[in-house]
């Protein structure tokens, strides 16, 4: 059911991927691209806990502690490229507690760019479609080109 449900999340991200003209990264492009896309996603799964640990010691140091419950979920982001990593939700521990991925939108429009943050409560869209979890933020982002 997993494997099922693996292939399923990679032909949707694919399509998606697909529509914003960067098809290449996971159907057109190498098997490496797509290992490495569910790889950090998996990564970020794994080792969200000490990622989030490690973003509140050095956003304390700073001065800037988080109000609220903070969470380390995969993101994927789409526009000038494509980029995958961890990004740091803060908020009421209950509605924290219901992200499970970040989805980030990117246009740009001569000078102009429009980043969109979207913490939603699924992070494959088998089972339904992803919701956004309203009263979260995103705080913090690592990601990488792929």
């Amino acid at each position: 059911m997993a494997k099922k449900r693996l292939i399923i999340f990679a032909l949707s991200a694919g399509l998606l991927v697909g529509s914003v003209g960067t098809a290449r990264a996971l159907l057109g492009g190498t098997i490496g691209t797509a290992i490495k896309v569910f790889g950090i996603g998996y990564a970020v799964r794994v080792f969200g806990p000490q990622i989030n640990s490690f973003i509140n010691s050095v956003t304390l140091q700073r001065g800037l502690q988080p109000a609220g419950a903070t969470k380390v979920v995969p993101i994927l982001s789409l526009g000038q490229g494509l980029y995958v990593g961890a990004a740091q939700v803060v908020g009421p521990s209950a509605r924290v507690g219901e992200v499970q991925a970040v989805g980030q939108g990117q246009i740009s429009i001569g000078d102009i760019r429009l980043n969109g943050l979207f913490p939603v409560n699924r992070a494959l869209p088998v089972g339904g479609t992803p919701e956004t979890v309203g009263g979260v933020g995103v705080s913090a982002i690592i990601d990488f080109n792929v």
